[in-house]
């Protein structure tokens, strides 16, 4: 079990167990699923950050000045 803590920004370090099970360099994107109680973390691949640009502006409603100001911080 690796533990990682949070900065004030709700930031943490992948430790470098994982990053290098999962090949991670600079620069990649990790993907974080929820099942059930458990959060899964992998490498984000090309289809993953296609996929999810694709949807991105279909989002539209989540997009005001006001929701900007509301989630800055998360």
């Amino acid at each position: 079990m690796k533990i990682s803590k949070l900065t004030s920004k709700y930031q943490a370090t992948i430790p470098e167990e994982v990053r290098k099970f999962l090949l991670l360099k600079k620069g990649d994107r990790v993907l974080f699923e929820i099942e059930d109680d458990q959060v899964i973390v992998r490498k984000a691949t090309a289809f993953d950050v296609e996929y999810l640009n694709s949807v991105a502006s279909t989002l539209s409603e989540w997009g005001s000045d006001n929701d900007e100001e509301a989630y800055k911080d998360l």
